[in-house]
């Protein structure tokens, strides 16, 4: 479902897919070829929610704001299954493992990985090409080449399946 929030309605890219039982309100922007996955929940009612070109936001996800302080997703970000963003920035190519909370005023940097189950705390900030984990989030080490493939193994496919289940609609 898609709902407009007193004078602001979603603006989502023609070649963006949005599965079935999702809900966008408000002032929220969607990429090219962005897909977002189902019961997947996106409220643009506090402040704005950008979302880049090939973003991925997987099954169960909650994004949301505090007032005057956007949720900014750039470029082929991977946001995992039942993940939670609020007022936060994440730099292209940066992966965010599946349960992980990421809050107010953090930054993903660019290719950076939160591992799974993670909580970013608000103001932290994540170096790019990094590899972060646990509640709190603290960086493990650098990214290798195996992780940075494997991420754009996993951003690449998930470009493809969300064009081909917007094919079927």
């Amino acid at each position: 479902m898609i709902y407009p929030f007193k004078d602001k309605y979603p603006r989502i890219a023609d070649s963006a897919y949005i599965a079935d039982y999702v809900t966008i309100t408000g002032d929220v922007e969607i990429g090219d070829e962005s897909s977002v996955w189902f019961n997947t929940v996106i409220r643009g009612d506090v402040a704005p929610t950008i979302i880049g070109k090939k973003v991925n936001i997987q099954d169960n996800s909650i994004l949301h704001q505090s007032p005057n302080n956007p949720l900014i997703l750039e470029d082929e970000v991977t946001i995992g299954h039942q993940v939670i963003l609020h007022s936060c920035i994440v730099r292209k190519k940066a992966l965010i493992g599946m349960g992980s909370i990421i809050l107010d005023n953090a930054e993903i940097g660019e290719g950076a990985f939160i591992g799974a189950g993670s909580l970013v705390p608000q103001g932290k900030k994540i170096p790019p090409n990094t590899l972060a984990f646990g509640r709190p989030a603290k960086v493990i080490r650098e990214l290798n080449e195996e992780d940075k493939k494997d991420m754009l193994r996993i951003s690449k496919e998930y470009a493809e399946k969300g064009q081909y289940y917007k094919s079927l609609k």
